[in-house]
């Protein structure tokens, strides 16, 4: 990426977040396995194409339909058609502002489908309440994509005769962030933390989130500090018809809060934080499982 922004610009070291805006901020990382492409969902420079070796970096789309995204977000590839499924998860909202997405009930997030051999760019579902991870099922007949403020993942068919048409996969005790195939198929959810009072109180209203959106104090640092009373990271693995396999929390005594992703490896889940400086390893292979952190 440092062809695309000046280095010294977007030193972190010096400015950490503060120009996330000008220099990006990667959120979905996707490989396709076949050309060795890596495509990224961006929050604030759109859908990115990364050549094979990293010597070239090219913006794959910054709209959709004339609506530019403003929170682009994750990403998944069908390995067998190269086809690139990512969401936008707000027209009205940048990452730096998910907390004012979160309070107004914003409703102008998509989940989109990219061809690189044609350059078609379809918008398969729009009006979603704050999309976040998206997940390929192992046959590809279908794709889930999580909706972090009511809750859900929802099923939008790809294949099979209920192709075009989407329905709920899953009601969740929390608000979820990424979602990820494991290899035996299933999916593993991230909760980003359980559902607070605060927010259960402020969902309903819009107009109320609208309100506080005004009114003259820091709401997304009033926000955070209710959040962490609720920020107790789980985790869920769903089977294919989104039934709950497994949950996790409060694992072996340590605790992970405001967990993003969960990744599955060689009896390991590779477990990051939206807020948290550190990557959290759950080793699922021995009796007595722990949490390691790097």
């Amino acid at each position: 990426m440092g062809s695309f922004r000046r280095r010294e610009l977007c030193d972190r070291s010096k400015y950490g977040s503060s120009r996330e805006d000008v220099c990006g901020r990667p959120l979905g990382l996707q490989f396709n396995h076949k050309t060795g492409e890596l495509y990224v969902a961006d929050a604030y420079l759109g859908l990115l194409s990364v050549a094979a070796g990293g010597n070239h970096t090219k913006v794959v789309a910054t709209e959709a339909q004339g609506v530019p995204f403003r929170f682009t977000n994750a990403v998944d590839i069908d390995q067998e058609t190269g086809t690139v499924y990512f969401t936008d998860s707000s027209t009205r909202f940048q990452r730096r502002e998910f907390i004012l997405a979160t309070i107004t009930g914003d409703k102008t997030g998509r989940l989109m489908r990219y061809d690189p051999a044609t350059g078609e760019l379809q918008v398969l579902l729009g009006g979603l309440s704050f999309p976040n991870g998206v997940a390929l099922s192992r046959d590809g007949t279908f794709l889930l994509v999580v909706e972090t403020i009511p809750c859900r993942v929802l099923r939008y068919w790809l294949r099979t005769p209920r192709a075009g048409t989407v329905e709920v996969f899953s009601d969740l005790p929390g608000f979820p962030d990424n979602i990820k195939r494991s290899p035996r198929g299933d999916f593993w959810v991230a909760l980003h933390s359980k559902r607070s009072k605060f927010l259960q109180w402020v969902l309903p209203l819009p107009w109320l989130g609208e309100a506080l959106r005004r009114v003259p104090v820091d709401v997304e640092r009033v926000s955070y500090w209710f959040l962490k009373w609720a920020a107790r990271a789980s985790a869920l693995r769903l089977g294919e018809e989104g039934e709950v396999l497994e949950v996790l929390g409060g694992m072996g005594g340590r605790e992970l809060r405001f967990i993003s992703e969960i990744e599955e490896r060689e009896g390991r889940l590779w477990m990051g934080s939206v807020v948290m400086p550190h990557v959290g390893v759950y080793k699922t292979t021995r009796k007595a499982r722990e949490i390691m952190f790097n």
